[in-house]
């Protein structure tokens, strides 16, 4: 299935694809796509859902964040080894976790605002995983029991805000408009696997990622064991499993995004993602 909301920011309403990719209104039938709704059981129910039969949403409907009500949006840096090579870093010997503000989370097509003195704003096209049930302490060969599904994720980054500025990552990678997801949650059952789909970024139609997740040093049966360990994983949790080369600063000269550029991204079988990048009020 792929699952999505749609509406006013704050107001999202949860829908699906139907079988022709049409999006349907799931309004009355689920409270929203997130929480118990990304159970087992709430996903067994949605797929006895007719959707054909549901209301149409509204040509050219805003969509929001495929999830909604998440708790943790949890990162994972330098989890390509070709891009820690960009970086000019060592791949990490465990996984480097940071995190985003759930405030960053929005629409795959929202505009993309430069914070306020920001020189360094850059792109990073990422798998991202959603959390269907509670994970603690769970093994890796138990790990995917524990993922409802997948998503399209640009972890936009304001380097100086991280690398320049005394403190951590987090700074950097949380500001509105920071962390676009969707255009749909595709759940588990439909991606065969995780480890083997290709991903691509492309600024202003020239393309500066091409990537596949086959190149990621800490797969996501890893990842969700691994940080189990530190924290309780709930339904509606994401992570941000890192990005393949290419990004801004690591080209020659760096570049990075400015007013009026267009940040196209996707991943396969996953969708695509388009924001405009504007000035932040």
């Amino acid at each position: 299935m792929k699952l999505l909301r749609w509406g006013e920011k704050g107001f999202e309403r949860p829908g699906m694809l139907d079988g022709a990719g049409v999006a349907r209104d799931l309004t009355g039938l689920v409270p929203d796509i997130g929480g118990a709704i990304l159970s087992k059981t709430g996903l067994e129910m949605l797929r006895g859902v007719d959707a054909a039969a549901l209301p149409m949403v509204p040509e050219g409907a805003r969509l929001g964040p495929c999830v909604g009500g998440t708790g943790k949006a949890i990162c994972i840096g330098l989890n390509y080894a070709d891009h820690a090579a960009e970086a000019g870093q060592d791949v990490p010997p465990e996984p480097i976790v940071f995190m985003k503000a759930t405030s960053a989370l929005c629409g795959p097509n929202d505009k993309l605002p430069i914070p306020r003195g920001s020189e360094k704003t850059d792109w990073e096209v990422e798998l991202v995983v959603v959390i269907g049930a509670r994970a603690k302490y769970v093994s890796e060969a138990d790990a995917m029991a524990h993922v409802a599904g997948y998503a399209v994720g640009n972890d936009v980054s304001e380097r100086a805000f991280q690398t320049e500025r005394a403190g951590q990552w987090t700074k950097g990678k949380s500001a509105d408009g920071f962390g676009p997801l969707g255009p749909w949650l595709v759940t588990a059952d439909e991606v065969a696997d995780p480890q083997a789909l290709d991903m691509w970024l492309s600024v202003n139609d020239e393309r500066m990622q091409d990537g596949s997740t086959r190149t990621m040093v800490y797969g996501v049966a890893h990842l969700v064991s691994y940080l189990s360990r530190f924290m309780t994983l709930e339904p509606g949790d994401v992570i941000f499993t890192g990005t393949p080369p290419g990004v801004g600063m690591g080209m020659k000269p760096p570049r990075f995004l400015k007013p009026g550029d267009v940040v196209a991204l996707g991943i396969e079988g996953l969708g695509e993602q388009r924001q405009d990048v504007v000035a932040d009020a």
